[in-house]
């Protein structure tokens, strides 16, 4: 039977868990938007990610009070302080997801075909992301499997390695479709800048698999 201590611990994580599926399934569905490009689609999304300032708030709160009410071993407090750090990344995300959205609608608004195709092209970093964030949900299911946990952490490195490559390629695409000045430069410099600003998103499922590390294992923070 759980003390009331390992089931506090439990519920927090529980907790973050919960939220990445949230930034997840966001992530999901708005692939699936954008592949029809319905923009429509994409506001309603928008929304579903609204609520995760208050579940990292409570999770913060939580684990203040794991602090205040115990007193963690050095084990269960190296998971705690992870958890804090998680939930301020998570909170980034969430940003992210939520201006990308919001940028992507924007580009869609523009109903030009080569932008809707860029961004068709550029959905190779989506699934990227999508890859990465089931990967970090699996770190959380097998948390207490060292190995399988630094396995998971490096492939999600090799999902963010893919999407540099699939920028680079993207970007000398829409930088010659520029230079034939066919009216629509800035949108072309914008759709870059946005889609840029969407590597973010793994970029910090990055940190949130090292942290998941350091909660199991320790290390640098």
């Amino acid at each position: 039977m759980l003390t009331q201590y390992q089931e506090a611990r439990h519920d927090v994580r529980a907790q973050v868990v919960e939220t990445v599926e949230i930034l997840a399934n966001a992530n999901k569905e708005g692939l699936k938007a954008l592949e029809s490009g319905n923009s429509n689609a994409l506001e309603k999304i928008r929304k579903t990610v609204k609520c995760v300032s208050d579940c990292t708030e409570k999770i913060d709160n939580d684990i203040v009070l794991i602090f205040a009410r115990y007193t963690p071993e050095a084990k269960d407090l190296r998971e705690m302080v992870s958890y804090l750090k998680i939930t301020s990344a998570l909170n980034r995300i969430k940003t992210n997801i939520n201006n990308y959205l919001k940028n992507m609608q924007s580009m869609l608004a523009e109903e030009d075909e080569n932008i809707a195709q860029f961004i068709k092209e550029s959905l190779s970093i989506n699934r990227c992301t999508i890859n990465a964030f089931d990967k970090t949900l699996e770190m959380f299911q097998t948390f207490d499997d060292n190995d399988l946990i630094k396995q998971l952490a490096i492939e999600i490195d090799v999902e963010y390695a893919k999407t540099d490559d699939i920028y680079a390629v993207l970007e000398k695409s829409v930088l010659q479709k520029m230079n034939e000045s066919d009216g629509h430069a800035e949108e072309y410099f914008n759709l870059l800048k946005y889609i840029r600003k969407n590597l973010k998103i793994i970029d910090r499922l990055d940190s949130v698999s090292q942290r998941i590390i350091f909660a199991r294992m320790g290390g640098k923070l």
